[in-house]
């Protein structure tokens, strides 16, 4: 079996999507009809998060942590309980493309961390633009990067649990899984291959997260200072 874990803290505006697009993929012909269980863990929400989850059919594990690290931890635990083999993760304001968990397998590491890109910079008007080719010319969206993002990250079930799993981090809980995974000698792909897209809001979720990052660009007006924490 396959599991999917999704943390989602006040998510009502983008849990329908996500759900969609994580139910294609799970039933992409080249995945064989292997069973795939998709996790949201609700941490703390206080908006229609969960009862749009529930009106989806969507299967739910509820946390008052307000912890990413947490979330992620709680339902990797849930679904490793349940004979998960690999495990994907991403985020409920992110889409995944069809072809995203075979894009990962087919990789054959221990674990895929994948790159991240931006369909609509809308939201931010004037700037969008500016934001767009700004994070199209400092962000490396190819194979061999090294970038870490939650949004787009599959491993081992193996991999997961000799690495000590996600520590309860409120912020780079995917930073220290990789390091972790490093530490025991697991085999990583740095690849652009598995496809995600994921918000360019600025009222991230998670401090410290890729919407302080897009904060920080738009505060240095685009500058010098700005590119290395885009580039994270």
């Amino acid at each position: 079996m396959i599991g999917i874990v999704v943390p989602a803290h006040n998510e009502e505006a983008h849990i329908a999507a996500s759900v969609a697009d994580l139910r294609m993929a799970a039933r992409h012909p080249a995945l064989r009809g292997e069973p795939v269980e998709v996790l949201f863990v609700l941490d703390s929400c206080s908006d229609a998060t969960g009862p749009i989850a529930l009106s989806l059919g969507v299967r739910t594990l509820t946390v008052s942590a307000r912890n990413v690290g947490h979330a992620r931890a709680a339902g990797a635990q849930v679904l490793l309980d349940e004979g998960a083999r690999w495990l994907a993760f991403t985020d409920a304001d992110t889409r995944v493309s069809p072809d995203w968990l075979v894009r990962q397998l087919e990789l054959h590491a221990d674990a895929v961390c994948g790159s991240i890109g931006v369909d609509d910079w809308s939201l931010h008007g004037d700037l969008a633009e500016s934001l767009r080719a700004h994070f199209a010319c400092t962000y490396t969206d190819a194979d061999n990067h090294r970038h870490i993002h939650g949004a787009n990250l599959g491993v081992s079930a193996a991999a997961y649990v000799r690495a000590g799993g996600f520590p309860a981090l409120a912020c780079s809980e995917d930073v220290a899984l990789v390091e972790a995974l490093q530490a025991t000698g697991a085999r990583i792909a740095w690849s652009a291959a598995p496809r995600v897209s994921t918000s360019a809001r600025v009222d991230a979720r998670a401090r410290g997260g890729f919407g302080d990052t897009l904060l920080a660009v738009i505060a240095a007006g685009f500058g010098v200072s700005a590119l290395p924490q885009l580039a994270e």
